[in-house]
């Protein structure tokens, strides 16, 4: 992070494992010199950056690339193997007060499979802040149709059940339940990759009419480089659990460092390039279950050395708030 206020959120050194241990059968045949171990996911690996207070913050990255579990662990869904997650200055996972406890929100990918099939929309709204204490019972139905309103959904409709409304629809009302809680920080994880292309301008721009009348910060996860570019002031790019490359959005756009930055760029459509073949990231994404040594990229990187396969690269600032992850950057050791 550059000089100034403090941020909002902050991760440090956070690494995040899935162990599945070994079953009884397995254990039975290590009995007998078998070598079965436990399967270890290497979702999240050392992973450290910070939002300020009114930023949005892109979060891109192949699928597998451990996005998804980054904002869960933001959200306190998961606690992290290692590190901490602050948030306001204090841990997640412990808020301080109920209203830090729910000062951050998750949207999800599938609005149908984050609303309960058989509880009215309105309820599903309204459920959170009268079990917390932010309205009365005796005004909850009216603070329901406020808030319905300002996500674009006729708050006549609050009696229907979530199969009753189209995808947009419940993705407004997903966001609609996020905002019932009045948070600060909303951590947005594809929440429009399931939509319609011209439902997903149309949610887009409610997230940013949302900033500007709640003064919202987000981190907005996607694997969509054209939407990020569209909606973040800054950019994070993860490759297999780590942090390869971050920068202002403009920078990292315009001149991206990291190999697999340059990679992930190459294969946006541009009119500019429209004769071009499209050419995707050479080979496949390595298992979490078994990370390379060193750089995570080397083995598909086409500047990879020997170097890149023993050395963990660190994340060091190349320019002032451009930060990248590549031996390129330094001289040998």
């Amino acid at each position: 992070m550059t000089d100034g206020p403090a941020p909002l959120v902050e991760l440090t050194g956070v690494s995040k494992r899935f162990v599945r241990p070994v079953d009884l059968s397995a254990r039975v045949l290590n009995l007998a010199g078998a070598r079965y171990r436990p399967e270890i996911v290497h979702a999240v690996d050392g992973v450290s950056f910070g939002i300020r207070r009114g930023e949005v913050v892109g979060l891109v990255g192949e699928s597998g690339c451990g996005k998804s579990t980054v904002g869960r662990l933001i959200a306190g869904i998961l606690t992290p193997s290692e590190g901490s997650v602050r948030y306001k200055g204090g841990d997640v996972a412990r808020p301080r007060t109920v209203r830090e406890g729910l000062g951050v929100q998750m949207i999800f990918q599938d609005p149908f499979s984050s609303l309960n099939p058989r509880k009215r929309v309105g309820d599903a709204i309204g459920e959170a802040p009268v079990a917390h204490g932010l309205v009365s019972r005796a005004a909850a139905d009216a603070y329901v149709a406020e808030v319905m309103e300002r996500c674009g959904i006729d708050p006549v409709l609050r009696r229907r059940l979530p199969h009753q409304f189209s995808g947009g629809q419940r993705q407004r009302i997903c966001i609609a339940r996020a905002l019932a809680v009045k948070p600060d920080f909303l951590i947005c994880d594809e929440a429009i990759s399931a939509l319609d292309v011209s439902i997903q301008a149309q949610i887009l721009n409610l997230f940013m009419d949302l900033k500007e009348q709640f003064d919202l910060t987000y981190l907005f996860i996607s694997h969509d480089l054209g939407v990020v570019e569209h909606i973040s002031d800054r950019v994070v790019v993860m490759y297999l659990g780590r942090v390869v490359e971050t920068a202002d959005t403009d920078t990292l756009f315009r001149t991206p460092n990291h190999p697999y930055t340059r990679a992930l760029l190459d294969e946006v459509p541009r009119i500019e390039r429209r004769a071009r073949a499209f050419e995707p990231v050479k080979g496949e994404i390595p298992s979490p279950l078994d990370p390379p040594t060193g750089c995570h990229f080397h083995p598909r990187c086409p500047h990879a050395t020997d170097r890149c396969r023993v050395e963990r690269p660190p994340l060091v600032e190349i320019a002032p708030g451009h930060l990248s992850a590549c031996h390129l950057n330094a001289a040998p050791a």
